[in-house]
């Protein structure tokens, strides 16, 4: 009881942080207090749409499920604590990473919203990598700039701001255009001695800009970068109307800069030192890897983008992680509903995961692609969600499972191998976190098998990216002075925190390796299926 009215009175006197991240197919926050525990949460699902060719979310949807989940998190604060949520001591905004969201200088959307799923900027990326000689993705928001200037789209010459999501919902709460620099790093290369944007590449594309006669400079049109634990502006009243239609929440509250969920998962699985790693793990699947030192040379297939605090990254990318195998659970939840059987759907995820274990250790000579879109990292354009087998191949349900596991982690581990192999990067463990990570032991397992690398899951991390960023905010707020994010992560949020931890499986790990072999083989099949299933 005692804990229960501490808590109650932080609310009320706004001794807490709260941090929104709009993830890929939910929008969470999560309500921190100074001991850096959630003790509230609230969530929204949302769904990306292919319209034209594009992936995109509209931005009316954006706020009505920004909206709805700050609205079900003040239900949980009134429901736990019998209080009404009006103000916070910091808060903080975080959104799935890159993408374009141009706007004109009255603030109007130019086109709709491009996210990171699209890969329609290969000439663009291509042409930026040689001219800048650093790798540029496809999904970073200069190469969906560069792509619009080279399809001669009118509306370039029309551009006044360009942003992210994570940037766009700050800049509409508090009327500032910045963005955090591990956000910052995924819209176009920085200088890691300065944390600004580099100034060589900002010449080389302002040179085009000049040939193209497009009358801005880029560094008047992107966000200012900001590191974690400088200010990130204050909630206006406009922005807390926007958040909170019901005119509760008060305006003023301080922000800190906005991030990507990249950046988050770092913050919220501890793993910002060198030599530290992290994967997330859902509808797509990112691995980050903090560098000791510089690549030998750009790989178009690695990200360079910071952590919060501005140290170098390698990212591994894939836009396909469990969307494939989610869709397979649900056949499965549909025929269990045809049979008059009510199981949840975590339940159903549990035992059907919990079968790939009992598979053979390469999965019975299976094979299954789980590219609902196009892939960068295996040159696809465009996705095909396949399932294979010859005749001689062992059909069961653990094998099934198991198959389709390891298909959610082949393109990520096709360009760790680039890091691994290639360019001998070090890392001592990985920590997980994500959907792929629910079921005890099984996510880690396979992921410890295509990593070779140990796999470890802390308490926290079903919180997520959304915690993570109730974490940036809480060390904007509560720092000491000088105090820099990775001690104040090791020193006051994680000191003590336990976690789990799988080592790779030799009979795992060479079985991944057989499945792999079979995977890259039977890539024709899949851009075939890409060529022909129109």
């Amino acid at each position: 009881m005692m804990k229960h009215n501490q808590l109650k009175k932080a609310i009320e006197n706004g001794n807490t942080a709260l941090g929104i991240e709009l993830g890929s197919t939910r929008i969470k926050a999560v309500l921190i207090d100074d001991t850096h525990q959630p003790i509230a949460s609230g969530g929204f699902d949302w769904e990306n749409r292919y319209e034209d060719g594009v992936w995109t979310y509209h931005l009316e949807d954006a706020w009505a499920g920004l909206q709805a989940c700050y609205r079900n998190l003040c239900e949980d604060v009134r429901e736990r604590y019998h209080v009404q949520l009006k103000t916070v001591g910091a808060m903080g905004f975080s959104a799935m990473m890159h993408g374009y969201l141009a706007f004109d200088r009255e603030g109007r959307l130019l086109v709709p919203f491009r996210t990171w799923r699209n890969t329609i900027t290969g000439e663009a990326s291509e042409k930026l990598t040689e001219l800048f000689r650093f790798s540029i993705p496809q999904r970073w928001s200069v190469a969906h700039l560069y792509q619009a200037i080279l399809n001669k789209e009118p509306h370039v010459r029309e551009i006044s701001h360009l942003t992210t999501l994570a940037g766009y919902v700050h800049w509409q709460l508090t009327g500032q255009k910045v963005l955090g620099v591990g956000e910052a790093s995924g819209m176009f290369p920085l200088d890691p001695r300065t944390n600004h944007y580099d100034r060589r590449m900002l010449a080389q594309f302002n040179q085009i800009l000049e040939e193209e006669a497009i009358p801005w400079r880029l560094e008047d049109v992107l966000p200012e970068v900001r590191v974690a634990g400088e200010d990130g502006g204050a909630l206006t009243a406009i922005g807390a109307q926007l958040l909170d239609p019901s005119g509760t929440l008060a305006a003023g509250i301080p922000l800190c800069p906005p991030e990507g969920d990249a950046g988050t998962g770092m913050v919220a699985t501890n793993s910002i030192a060198e030599r530290t790693g992290n994967v997330s793990a859902g509808t797509s699947i990112f691995t980050m890897i903090v560098l000791e030192k510089p690549l030998s040379k750009p790989h178009p297939e690695i990200d360079i983008v910071t952590t919060p605090a501005g140290k170098p990254v390698a990212m591994v990318h894939t836009n396909n992680g469990t969307t494939d195998l989610n869709a397979w659970v649900g056949v499965f939840e549909e025929f269990s509903e045809l049979l008059g059987v009510d199981i949840p759907q975590f339940r159903l995820f549990e035992i059907l995961y919990q079968q790939a274990l009992g598979g053979e250790a390469d999965g019975g000579g299976l094979l299954a692609y789980n590219s609902l879109s196009g892939e960068h990292i295996t040159h696809l354009e465009e996705g095909r969600p396949l399932f294979v087998r010859s005749p001689e191949s062992r059909f069961t349900l653990a094998n099934f499972m198991r198959v389709h596991l390891f298909s959610s982690l082949a393109t990520m581990r096709i360009g760790l191998e680039i890091l691994f192999e290639g360019e001998q990067v070090k890392v001592d463990q990985i920590l997980g976190h994500g959907g792929f990570f629910k079921t005890p032991q099984v996510g880690q397992r396979m992921m410890a098998a295509a990593t070779k690398v140990p796999i470890s899951v802390m308490e926290t991390a079903g919180e997520g990216g959304a915690w993570g960023m109730a974490l940036l905010a809480l060390y904007w707020l509560d720092r000491a002075e000088n105090e820099t994010l990775e001690a104040y992560l090791s020193g006051k949020v994680f000191a003590g925190e336990s976690a789990r931890t799988v080592t790779p499986d030799p009979e795992d790990v060479a079985g991944f390796e057989v499945f792999m072999t079979r995977y890259k083989a039977g890539l024709v099949i899949e851009r075939k299926a890409v060529e022909v299933l129109n």
